[in-house]
């Protein structure tokens, strides 16, 4: 069973994720960019669901570290903000992929199903 990493610190989004991927992924959380950092290099994640807006450090910031270590694992940045300029922010710090909140579940199941098959 392939492994997502969702660096996520809304509980509401945790439970949504969590409900809709539980049943086919191992799941694991981290609740500020700090520790998604920290658990992607520990954990080596098959993919890593990245909320862009997150404590002690951001998204976009929390991405580019890892993206120091780990050059090859799919990053899919999460946001509420849909403006293009935040997409192509968390592109520039290393995300493959980018959702708008609140998340599309076709369309996150059909960007998982891409980047881990």
């Amino acid at each position: 069973m392939k492994t997502i990493l969702v660096v996520e610190d809304t509980e509401l989004n945790i439970d949504l994720i969590t409900q809709l991927l539980e049943d086919d992924y191992n799941l694991l959380f981290a609740r500020d960019g700090a520790q998604g950092v920290e658990m992607a290099l520990q954990k080596n994640p098959d993919l890593i669901l990245m909320d862009i807006s997150l404590p002690v450090i951001d998204g976009y910031e929390a991405t580019r570290r890892i993206r120091e270590a780990q050059k090859s694992v799919p990053i899919i940045g999460l946001s509420a903000h849909a403006m293009d300029g935040h997409e192509k922010s968390a592109r520039e710090a290393g995300c493959n992929d980018y959702l708008t909140k609140p998340l599309n579940d076709e369309l996150l199941l059909k960007k998982l199903k891409e980047y881990l098959s």
